[in-house]
């Protein structure tokens, strides 16, 4: 396997559809729709090409995560002997 341009739509085997990150000589990265970034040897790897450009994903929505709201704490009983 050569080096892949940044954006090449392709198939593994294995993890399925993604898109190259980055690529050169000795390694390519490669974000798969199922499985993440996966790193590979570029000159050992095998996977298919695939025409055309990548579909746009949705980045995942970050909602802000909500808290529950603070409650006054009971005031200890002190007794006096």
């Amino acid at each position: 396997m050569e080096v892949l341009r940044i954006d090449q739509y392709l198939r593994h085997e294995a993890y399925g559809l993604g898109v190259v990150t980055s690529s050169n000589v000795d390694r390519t990265t490669i974000d798969f729709e199922t499985h993440g970034v996966k790193k590979f040897i570029t000159s050992i790897m095998v996977c298919e090409l695939l025409p055309g450009q990548a579909p746009n994903r949705p980045k995942p929505s970050r909602s802000p995560t909500r808290k529950a709201p603070r409650t006054a704490l009971p005031k200890p009983v002190v007794r006096d002997n």
